[in-house]
């Protein structure tokens, strides 16, 4: 009797990008509403570090930069924009990881058949516009080294722009983006861990590894060690969490890498007297419900903006300067990158990953609905800016004219985005209400009722 072939229906679904649960709906609902005012700060920090770098005031805004302060032993004598970048970004992408973690432990992605096709989108969006960066400075070699600059999605800065252009698209777009731009984030930060990484010491890498244990014992036997108190955990665990990223940052390896290995150190799930597994309640949130609480207002309303602020500003140079930076292909490749390169991306690899599981959208989206958040991908901001320091140095020439083209790619990325999302709001606008009907008045849309929850 011959062994029968595995049921590829059980592992991908006949439909893709399908709605949420109702319990993850209304997560992603508070996450995307916190993470809008944050990119609206950081819009708001960004344009004031441009206007002023380009004022009769620049000086004051350079030498603010580049003040250095810190303890020279311990290899913390930074200036006030590497603290903004190295220390201050740790803390995004802390709550980088544990989101991440999140979904993929108790979200609606620890299910494969959702999960693969953000997860894949988020590489084609990654290896499409590197490609496209590479081929266009093939012929530079000294520019070669930000192939990594247009990799990545500024989560805030595109769900700002989403909450303005459409407030009424799909759910499962609205995750679908979140998704695919913490991946893609994750995907940048173990880009920056094995290539931008210099002259790493294994000694501080083997040290760092004791305070890293230390926290992830603590987080995972939390209840045990704290019992009830919600305060107790993260007073103890942070001057952990600061021991990794300094002896992180003394590696040699970048520091924020320590932000997202704390974070998948946090348990999502919360344990039950008896020690068994369960999902945290509102009324018994768990360690990452806690972490998250206190972290996130810290992340969306200082640490991206000041980042943002000293990252941001750039002497454009007048006219001049600009036009001198149109000829660099350093400007050309990162915008060509974000603008065709992500949708393009995104695109492909999802259309290939429905035809290859014989599986189709969800009814009720439209491949163009898919076009035009793979276009808003290409608002590339927080980790562009970073690996962009990264590769060609604060302050040098190709470094300002990066700048120029994160935020020219940036602001076209969001205006062609906003011609596409804009006619599908309006369609959505129409069936919206329907969605809303709750005839048992029990609480939860009757939508998400029919589809079983």
């Amino acid at each position: 009797m011959s062994a029968s072939k595995p049921d590829r229906s059980r592992r991908f679904p006949s439909v893709v990008l399908q709605r949420s649960s109702y319990p993850e709906y209304l997560r992603i609902a508070e996450i995307l509403r916190k993470e809008t005012v944050g990119g609206i700060l950081l819009l708001i920090a960004a344009s004031i570090a441009i206007i002023w770098a380009n004022s009769p005031f620049a000086d004051a805004y350079f030498a603010i930069r580049d003040l250095e302060f810190g303890y020279e032993p311990w290899h913390l004598k930074l200036s006030v924009g590497v603290w903004a970048s190295d220390g201050l970004l740790a803390v995004f992408f802390f709550l980088t990881g544990l989101e991440l973690k999140r979904e993929f432990v108790a979200g609606d992605l620890r299910r494969i058949s959702r999960a693969i096709v953000p997860v894949a989108a988020a590489f084609g969006g990654v290896v499409v516009p590197a490609l496209i960066y590479t081929l266009v400075n093939l012929s530079s070699p000294d520019t070669l080294r930000g192939w990594a600059i247009p990799t990545a999605t500024d989560i805030a800065f595109a769900l700002a722009v989403l909450a303005v252009i459409s407030s009424h698209l799909p759910g499962a777009l609205r995750v679908f983006l979140l998704t695919l731009a913490v991946v893609d984030d994750l995907i940048a930060i173990a880009i920056i861990a094995f290539f931008y990484s210099e002259d790493v010491s294994l000694v501080f890498l083997l040290w760092m590894l004791l305070p890293l244990g230390l926290f992830a014992l603590l987080a995972q036997r939390s209840p045990k060690f704290f019992g009830a108190t919600t305060r107790g955990p993260w007073l103890i665990l942070l001057p952990l969490g600061i021991a990794t990223w300094a002896l992180m940052h003394a590696s040699g390896v970048h520091a924020t890498v320590a932000g997202v290995l704390l974070g998948f150190c946090v348990p999502v799930l919360r344990r039950t007297p008896d020690g068994r597994p369960a999902l945290p309640r509102p009324n018994k949130p768990g360690l990452a419900e806690v972490l998250e609480h206190r972290f996130r207002p810290l992340s969306t309303g200082f640490a991206v903006p000041v980042f943002a602020f000293f990252s941001a500003g750039v002497s454009i140079g007048g006219v001049q300067g600009f036009a001198s930076a149109l000829a660099d292909p350093v400007l050309i490749g990162i915008v060509l990158a974000l603008v065709l390169g992500k949708p393009l991306g995104i695109m492909l690899t999802t259309f290939i990953v429905t035809r290859t599981t014989k599986a189709d959208l969800d009814p009720g989206l439209s491949w163009w609905d898919l076009f035009g958040v793979g276009i808003l991908a290409g608002v590339g901001f927080t980790v562009s800016l970073l690996v962009n320091d990264l590769s060609f140095g604060a302050g040098s020439e190709h470094d300002d004219h990066a700048k120029v083209a994160i935020l020219t790619a940036s602001l076209t990325a969001a205006l062609l985005s906003s011609v596409v999302l804009r006619s599908r709001n309006k369609y959505y606008r129409r069936i919206d209400e329907q969605e809303k009907i709750d005839i048992d008045n029990d609480g939860i849309p009757d939508v998400f009722q029919d589809r079983g929850d």
